[in-house]
């Protein structure tokens, strides 16, 4: 199979994107391109890369998984002793990615990161399935372990303290919520001349609307 990745491409040209298009809230900009993406069906809409770095600058990025926002920030849940985790905890910023490939949009979100309240992270841990909540308690996230056995003979292990009563939330495993400095809306057109509109905090904690080259 002879591939050339550098012939791959497409040609974006669903739509515009002006700043008479966008509402001057950021959050309730994003509200909406949210909800058409989760209009479209698309396969887990709430999926988004999270970016860290150590406190020497070496950066890490994965997939998770937002489960709230609201004007606050945004949220997601991990081990805290994870990689992310422990990065988290020693250099608190982050940058979130939303691509959206079939409306052709991308949201980049930049931010200070704190955990949130443990009240939260409890309300959200009893609201996962049972078998999530099992997850948490047997994995050591980012550890190296032996094998997958290993996992499994845990997991029975876990279900059989927690047979008959409620599953407690791990005191590792909690939310952070990254709070916004820079939300960027990215929306594909022709020539690769992208439309960018950037959100910006100013230090009066007002939200400024900025047109960025593509």
């Amino acid at each position: 199979m002879n591939l050339s990745v550098a012939d791959l491409r497409q040609n974006y040209s669903r739509c515009g994107l002006s700043e008479t298009d966008v509402d001057p809230n950021p959050f309730k900009q994003f509200a909406t391109w949210f909800q058409q993406a989760v209009n479209a069906q698309l396969i887990e809409p709430n999926a988004m890369t999270l970016a860290t770095a150590t406190p020497d600058g070496q950066p890490f990025a994965r997939i998770v998984l937002l489960k709230d926002f609201d004007e606050r920030g945004f949220v997601f849940y991990t081990n805290y002793q994870s990689n992310k985790g422990r990065q988290l905890a020693d250099n608190p910023w982050a940058a979130l990615v939303f691509w959206w490939a079939p409306l052709e949009r991308q949201v980049r979100i930049e931010g200070k990161v704190e955990k949130i309240t443990p009240q939260e992270s409890d309300a959200y841990f009893h609201s996962r399935p049972k078998e999530s909540q099992l997850g948490a308690w047997v994995s050591n996230q980012s550890q190296i372990i032996v094998s997958r056995e290993l996992l499994d003979q845990k997991l029975e292990e876990i279900k059989a303290r927690y047979t008959d009563r409620e599953i407690p939330r791990p005191p590792y495993w909690g939310g952070f919520r990254v709070v916004p400095t820079n939300i960027e809306f990215w929306q594909g057109r022709p020539s690769r001349l992208h439309d960018r509109l950037r959100y910006r905090l100013t230090e009066e904690k007002a939200w400024l609307i900025e047109r960025l080259s593509p």
